[in-house]
C-alpha cells in the first residue's frame, strides 16, 4: 500500500465519529469528504390493528413481526406445525396466543393482518387463502414460486381487494439502503441509469432443513434470494416495465444435493434503467455476517454504494454504510440510525385501503421479474 492511501485510511477511520463536513487538505472547498452520522431515532407506534402469524419455517418471521409491531401491530395469535419452531418464537413473542388450526386465525374477524414465512412453496396459496376470508397478507420473500401460483395471486387479489404483500427485507429492514431512497429521491446523484446488486449468502450447511435444498419447494436460487434485487431494481430506477436479457443459474460446489442452486446472475433493462443482478451461497465463514451484501446506484451526477451488513474496506462496523460521490462532494454516511418506516407505512395501507408503503403493481412486478428470470436461466456448468 503507498503512503498516500494508507494516509488516507487513517484519515477516514479518524473521522468516523464525527458528523458534518470535513474537507480534505489541498482540496477545493466544493469537493468534501464527509461521515455523517444520521440522528433519527426507532419509533414505535401505539396498536392500531391486531394480526396473527401463521407457519414460520423461515427466521425472517422475526424481523417482519417487530417491523409489523414498530408500526403499530398487536400481535394476538400464532398458529405453526413445527413445536420447536414454535418455542424460540414465543420465547421472542410472548404476546401471542398459540392457535390448534389455521382456520382460529382465519375466522377471527378482529385480526385485519396475518405474516407468514412458511416454505416457500406453500406462502401463495396460504396467501390466497388469508384474501379470500378478508385478510390483508405479508410474507417473507419468494411471495410465489412459479408464474401459475403468481397468476392466482393476482386473480384473487383483484377479486378481494386486501393486500398481497412481500416483505423485501433487503431494502425495508435494511437502514442504509433506506437512506439511499432519500438521497436518490432529493436527485443528488442526478437520474439513475444502473443499479448492481450483489448479494452472498451463507449456506450454513448441514443445519438447514431438508426443502432448503429442493427447487420444487424454495423456486430457484433467482425466484429465492433474487426476489430481493428485483425489487431494488424496480425501486431505483423507477421501472414500470422490464425485460430480462440473461440469467443463469447453476449448481457449481454441491453434488449431494442435485436438486440445490448455489449461483445465479441476471442482466436485465426496464423503461428507468439498467440492471445486473448477482446471488449466491458462498459468503465464507471468516466473514463477519451473513453476507456481504452491496448495492451500487449510478446515477448521471454521481454514484452511491451501499455496504448493508459490513464493510470490511474500513473500520465502520455494523454494516448500514454509505458512500456517495456527485459533482460537488464525496460523502460517508453511517446509517444505523435510520428510521424504518415499512412497518408505519404498512399499517397506514391496511387502515386507509391505500398502497405508501409499495405498491401491488410494484410487488406483482418484482416478484413476476424474478420468476421469468429463473424460468429462463440457462444452467451454469463449470468445468475445472
Amino acid at each position: 500500500m503507498s503512503q498516500t492511501n494508507s494516509d488516507r485510511r487513517k484519515f477516514i477511520k479518524n473521522t468516523t465519529a464525527l458528523s458534518g463536513m470535513l474537507l480534505f487538505g489541498g482540496m477545493s472547498n466544493k469537493i468534501k469528504a464527509a461521515t455523517i452520522a444520521v440522528p433519527a431515532p426507532m419509533k414505535v407506534y401505539p396498536n392500531r390493528i391486531k394480526f396473527a402469524v401463521i407457519n414460520i419455517n423461515h427466521s425472517h418471521i422475526y424481523s417482519m413481526t417487530e417491523a409489523i409491531k414498530r408500526g403499530g401491530g398487536e400481535l394476538v395469535a400464532l398458529y405453526a406445525k413445527e413445536p420447536e419452531l414454535v418455542a424460540d418464537y414465543l420465547k421472542k413473542f410472548p404476546e401471542a396466543k398459540l392457535v390448534k388450526s389455521e382456520n382460529e386465525i382465519l375466522d377471527d374477524p378482529s385480526i385485519q393482518l396475518v405474516l407468514s414465512s412458511g416454505i416457500p412453496d406453500e406462502r401463495a396459496p396460504l396467501g390466497i387463502r388469508v384474501m379470500q376470508h378478508g385478510k390483508d397478507y405479508l410474507t417473507d420473500k419468494p411471495g410465489a414460486i412459479s408464474l401459475a401460483q403468481l397468476a392466482e395471486v393476482k386473480k384473487v387479489q383483484k377479486e378481494t381487494k386486501r393486500i398481497y404483500s412481500i416483505l423485501y427485507s433487503e431494502r425495508f429492514e435494511n437502514k442504509a439502503t433506506i437512506k439511499a431512497s432519500e438521497l436518490v429521491k432529493s436527485g443528488v446523484i442526478g437520474n439513475v441509469i444502473q443499479t448492481v446488486n450483489l448479494a452472498p449468502h451463507r449456506i450454513n450447511n448441514g443445519k438447514r432443513p431438508d426443502w432448503f435444498y429442493d427447487k420444487k419447494r424454495f423456486g430457484g436460487i433467482l425466484t429465492d434470494i433474487g426476489a430481493h434485487q428485483f425489487d431494488q431494481f424496480l425501486h431505483f430506477t423507477g421501472t414500470t416495465e422490464a425485460e430480462i436479457l440473461m440469467s443463469q443459474t447453476g449448481n457449481v460446489h454441491y453434488p449431494q444435493y442435485p436438486n440445490f442452486e448455489d449461483f445465479g446472475d441476471v442482466m436485465l433493462k426496464g423503461n428507468g434503467g439498467t440492471g445486473y443482478i448477482r446471488v449466491d451461497w458462498f459468503t465464507p465463514d471468516g466473514l463477519d455476517t451473513w453476507g456481504d451484501g452491496r448495492l451500487t446506484i449510478l446515477g448521471t451526477d454521481g454514484y452511491i454504494e451501499v455496504r448493508k451488513n459490513t464493510d470490511i474496506a474500513s473500520g465502520n462496523k455494523g454494516g448500514n454504510q454509505l458512500y456517495m460521490a456527485n459533482k460537488k462532494e464525496m460523502l460517508h454516511i453511517d446509517c444505523n440510525n435510520q428510521e424504518l418506516p415499512f412497518g408505519r407505512l404498512f399499517i397506514d395501507d391496511v387502515l386507509n385501503r391505500t398502497d405508501t408503503a409499495m405498491t401491488q403493481a410494484h410487488c406483482f412486478l418484482a416478484t413476476q421479474l424474478a420468476l421469468t428470470a429463473q424460468k429462463l436461466a440457462k444452467p451454469l456448468v463449470l468445468k475445472k
